[in-house]
């Protein structure tokens, strides 16, 4: 199933539509949320939206993999991650439930 991807614009144009702020300060609030998620990340730190999800920093350690196509093994270096840990409301919404499932506190 294809869907369409919502763009920054798209996320500025709704809160133009729903809140009412000018489409200038409506884009520019979209870019400072967006850039405080990512400053916070790349601190190491969570991002717990409540009733949406959480964004979170993992380490993931020094391993072998191997090319697909080849087989040749090739060592892959440590590095950090971002992981998207969605809520019980949000699996809720997606599998077509009421969204009234109490989130869990991690």
């Amino acid at each position: 199933m294809t869907g369409k991807t919502v763009t920054r614009a798209d996320l500025s144009e709704a809160v133009y539509q729903q809140v009412g702020l000018s489409r200038a300060e409506s884009a520019a609030l979209v870019e400072t949320v967006l850039a405080e998620i990512c400053n916070t990340l790349s601190e190491g730190q969570t991002v717990k939206l409540s009733s949406f999800g959480s964004f979170l920093v993992r380490s993931k350690g020094k391993r072998v993999g191997r090319n697909p196509k080849t087989g040749v093994e090739v060592e892959i270096e440590p590095r950090q991650v971002m992981v998207f840990k969605p809520s019980n409301v949000l699996k809720a919404r997606i599998n077509g439930l009421n969204g009234s499932v109490e989130e869990d506190e991690d």
